[in-house]
């Protein structure tokens, strides 16, 4: 008899082939799990329906649709040059002040997005233009952009942090408490990375221009709608207003509100925006159902438990493992994004992360750190294809190198994090105390 292990080796194998030859990250799941169910652990093809069904019929997932649509109409429409235009005034007498006019723009819009991918696409348009016409380096105008953008899954609503305390059972409300003040600090430090790589090298940046008090009390009408979406939907959110789904409702009508005041949406906008909101859905929840059943399969066999068992023999203890598990997705980002990893690799994680009562909200905020970086590493960052799709004349790998001495900052993020766990645990303690 066929070991369970060389089994599930074959099913992995098979998954990983058909990824290979180009099929979807979806249906290779899909099809590894129907392996799996069907041939290995002998249960009825429909038992992998009913696993899936059940796992995506959730109403906290109808936040995603909402959001994604809250970030396609904010990209589609362009309405971000308003917000880089103001804050750019605000911030005239920093050093290298349009990367940290692109930084700053970046962590508002991640508050009404949650899409690195749409970030990416907004400030590859409208920031890397200005800063090519005023003479500034790439390796500080690329990498700006890049690592910027990654700040959508993190900051909230983050809709990987929708997808993660959906499938854990971990409140979506307490992982976005926990995200904020992570994103708040990570993008404080890539501006003051910024800041120091001009200090140090001012070739990067030409002397920003200065504007008068009366150029930025006006700049402030282009801030503030900005800054009333962001508060209407967090506020709501974490005042217990509302729902995440409720407010994903509100941040799609305050999205459309938003463009209709800057007079960019049009029917043919709208129709776009829906449409990428249903495919950018439409994948997610499928790997998402498609995952879910492949663990329960996993599980039904006892490969789960054996994986736990083996794990938690090896001599390196709690936070052995937790630096076991950074290297392994610093390694895995290099190849897949943010999505890919958690769905591959959570069957196997969370049992492990369990047993060391490692705080699941904690490890959720950790992870999508760790994610963010597997977006801006070569060869297959998905904020390097996009960036590179937006300004082709430079290579991926110049994008990579640009935003290196960015991801060195956010790994000293992440080890604070693992030193200090209440950097994220103190403010959804707040909110639960209050």
């Amino acid at each position: 008899m066929i070991p369970e292990i060389t089994l599930v080796l074959i099913a992995l194998a098979v998954m990983v082939i058909l990824m290979a030859i180009g099929l979807e990250i979806a249906w290779s799941i899909g099809i590894a799990a129907t392996v799996t169910f069907v041939l290995f652990v002998g249960q009825p093809f429909n038992q992998l329906i009913w696993s899936s069904w059940d796992a995506a019929n959730s109403f906290t997932l109808t936040a995603v649709p909402l959001f994604v649509f809250m970030g396609t109409i904010l990209a589609n429409t362009g309405v971000a040059e308003a917000l880089f235009a103001g804050i750019e005034k605000w911030l005239d007498r920093l050093p290298g002040s349009l990367a940290c006019t692109t930084l700053t723009a970046a962590g508002i819009f991640a508050a009404m997005s949650g899409s690195g991918m749409a970030a990416t696409s907004v400030f590859g348009k409208v920031a890397f233009p200005p800063m090519e016409t005023r003479g500034y380096s790439p390796r500080l105008s690329l990498g700006s952009i890049a690592i910027g953008a990654t700040l959508a899954p993190l900051i909230p609503p983050s809709i990987l942090l929708i997808i993660y305390g959906t499938w854990q059972g971990v409140s979506v409300v307490s992982l976005f408490a926990a995200a904020l003040v992570p994103g708040v600090i990570l993008c404080f430090l890539y501006i003051m990375t910024a800041i120091i790589m001009v200090k140090l090298n001012p070739n990067l940046a030409p002397p920003p221009p200065r504007y008068s008090w009366r150029e930025k009390l006006l700049a402030l009408r282009g801030i503030f709608p900005f800054l009333l979406v962001v508060f209407g939907v967090l506020g709501s959110i974490f005042g217990g207003v509302m729902t995440p789904t409720e407010a994903a409702s509100l941040g799609a009508f305050l999205s459309m509100a938003l463009a209709l005041v800057y007079k960019r949406l049009s029917w043919a906008i709208l129709k776009t925006s829906l449409y990428d909101a249903v495919r950018v859905t439409s994948f997610g929840i499928f790997i998402y159902a498609m995952a879910v059943g492949l663990a329960h399969a996993l599980n039904m066999m006892g490969i789960t438990g054996q994986i736990t068992e083996f794990v938690l023999g090896l001599p390196i203890g709690k936070y052995g493992t937790i630096a076991l598990f950074i290297v392994m997705y610093l390694i895995l980002g290099c190849f897949m994004g943010s999505w890919e990893m958690l769905f591959l690799t959570f069957p196997f994680v969370m049992p492990i992360i369990s047993a060391y009562n490692i705080d699941l909200v904690w490890w959720g905020v950790l992870y999508v750190m760790l994610g963010d970086i597997g977006n801006v590493t070569p060869p297959f960052g998905m904020t390097l294809f996009v960036l590179h799709g937006i300004v082709p004349k430079y290579s991926m790998e110049t994008v990579a190198l640009a935003a290196l001495p960015f991801i060195i900052t956010t790994l000293l993020l992440v080890a604070a994090m693992v030193m200090f766990p209440q950097l994220a645990l103190w403010f959804p303690s707040l909110l639960l105390s209050g």
